[in-house]
């Protein structure tokens, strides 16, 4: 099973505020928390999981030996159900799909560290969010240039802006060199290695994981 948190409810107003060449528009409806253009890609959606529904998406992505990190390989599709459907309960830690023109492209988990395993391996401080995130395999239109990168900056955005965080955290597994290089290009800097330790309880089984953590300020984000 896999960490998370965060749901921030939009009301009817809309506002339009400019941000890094992009664009929030916070005229949703109630399952959405968030919408901004990627130039060059189409519109990006983020709703809150729904861990019957989307269990079959989710459970396809996790299965993929490019997706070991996640730490899903080998569950079942009720598995994964049943993984989700505990996380909704909780108040620290929220699971998010994401979407790219109405097709699921991501899973967006965010988590208050305080509350979270990585809280007794770093000094937490204010304003601090948790993030973990999946992306979905290329699919028939093949790997697009920058669009990983255009992803993370929404995600940076929903965040850091549009839940008013100052700085996030990432705890990638040490050897997973392929997320920790795509969030250094972010402008994530490098923290320490840690170790997570072992979480057994009867909800929730997390092994020991040796992870580099990375934080992102939200005035490298977004300066100025």
């Amino acid at each position: 099973m896999t960490d998370a948190h965060v749901h921030e409810a939009l009301d009817g107003r809309c506002t339009d505020e400019a941000l890094d060449g992009r664009y929030i528009d916070q005229a949703l409806d109630g399952r959405y928390v968030h919408e901004e253009s990627a130039a060059g890609f189409g519109t990006v959606r983020i709703r809150s999981l729904d861990a019957e529904a989307d269990a079959a998406v989710v459970h396809g992505w996790v299965s993929e030996e490019r997706a070991a990190f996640w730490g899903m390989n080998g569950l079942t599709e009720d598995q994964v159900a049943e993984v989700y459907a505990h996380m909704a309960g909780l108040d620290t830690h929220h699971a998010f799909l994401v979407e790219l023109d109405g097709e699921p492209v991501a899973v967006l988990q965010t988590y208050e560290p305080s509350e979270d395993r990585v809280g007794e391996c770093y000094e937490v401080l204010p304003g601090d969010i948790g993030v973990h995130v999946l992306l979905a395999p290329a699919g028939e239109r093949g790997a697009r240039p920058g669009w990983s990168s255009a992803l993370m900056g929404v995600f940076a955005s929903y965040v850091l802006v549009g839940m008013d965080r100052r700085r996030v955290v990432v705890d990638p597994d040490v050897r997973n060199d392929k997320a920790l290089a795509r969030f250094v290009r972010q402008g994530f800097e490098t923290g320490p290695v840690v170790t997570l330790p072992e979480i057994d309880l009867p909800d929730v089984y997390l092994p020991r994981k040796t992870a580099q953590l990375a934080f992102l300020r939200r005035e490298v984000a977004f300066p100025g």
